[in-house]
């Protein structure tokens, strides 16, 4: 069974200037997977991922978007069990999505809502299972201390570990994380892809995330989709993505994508500390 399966996804925005953002998707990510989505700026990859997660319907023609082998969209309409599907997604944005007066805690037990009974939802009384439980993935994230704090109170990257304990939480078989660490320095952004590794690794997870850096595509994810005008352009292997495939694949965009250094490889090891392989 694969995790997400798409075909003939796509999405028309209408208005002044009409445009196809999304433009006859077909892709299937297996159990287990962590992929990397790629695309310079209005390439589709947010759309796409709000498709996947049933926020945003397709254009009403033949499509189907499956999740864990049910369907949540079919021919442009969103299914009415969505709610129940999306139980299973945990999806992290990237202006990490916390409630800024609430604690720490109570925006990671957030995840715990949908299987609790309505009473425990309007009064926010968690049982003590769930309040470990939150304990125990904000120790996994590495912000265990902070659980008392307000979610005003944290640095971003702090804010978006919490969001990955609230995934943990709410005990997600499938991450979808829009541009995590775009708004994030280089220190805290490799704490949380180090965070969606681990969760990808020790849990299992299935996990898609969109990045606007070939670097840490490649030293993160074994797969990449790329996108350009809503169209995937290429879908294989990371290491493969050379600043001249990238060049070839969007031309002068690509510096979007591509550090200074002319060698990706090299900049991923770089900026992470590792040491690149020889080719």
């Amino acid at each position: 069974m694969d995790a997400i399966r798409i075909e003939r996804l796509s999405k028309t925005f209408s208005g002044a200037a009409s445009r196809k953002a999304l433009d006859e998707i077909n892709l299937r990510v297996g159990m287990g997977e962590m992929v990397a989505l790629i695309g310079a700026s209005g390439s589709g990859k947010s759309t796409l991922l709000r498709h996947i997660a049933g926020f945003i319907a397709a254009d009403p023609q033949p499509s189907q978007i499956e999740i864990l082998g049910r369907p949540i969209q079919h021919n442009g309409r969103i299914v009415r069990e969505v709610r129940r599907i999306r139980r299973d997604i945990g999806f992290v944005f990237q202006q990490f999505n916390l409630v800024n007066r609430l604690t720490v805690e109570t925006n990671v037990l957030i995840g715990a809502l949908a299987r609790l009974p309505l009473w425990r939802r309007l009064t926010g009384c968690f049982p003590r299972s769930e309040r470990e439980l939150s304990a125990a993935a904000l120790a996994q994230v590495g912000i265990g201390d902070k659980a008392g704090e307000r979610a005003a109170n944290l640095s971003g990257g702090q804010q978006q570990r919490a969001a990955l304990a609230r995934a943990l939480v709410q005990r997600a078989r499938l991450i979808l994380a829009d541009e995590p660490i775009a708004s994030l320095d280089p220190e805290s952004s490799r704490r949380v892809m180090d965070m969606l590794r681990m969760l990808n690794r020790d849990h299992g997870l299935t996990v898609v995330v969109s990045l606007h850096q070939v670097d840490i595509a490649m030293q993160y994810c074994p797969r990449t989709v790329a996108l350009r005008d809503g169209r995937v352009v290429y879908d294989g292997p990371s290491a493969a993505l050379t600043p001249v495939l990238l060049q070839q694949l969007y031309g002068s965009a690509a510096r979007e994508l591509i550090e200074a250094e002319p060698d990706t490889a090299h900049a991923a090891a770089q900026r992470f500390g590792a040491q690149p392989r020889a080719a």
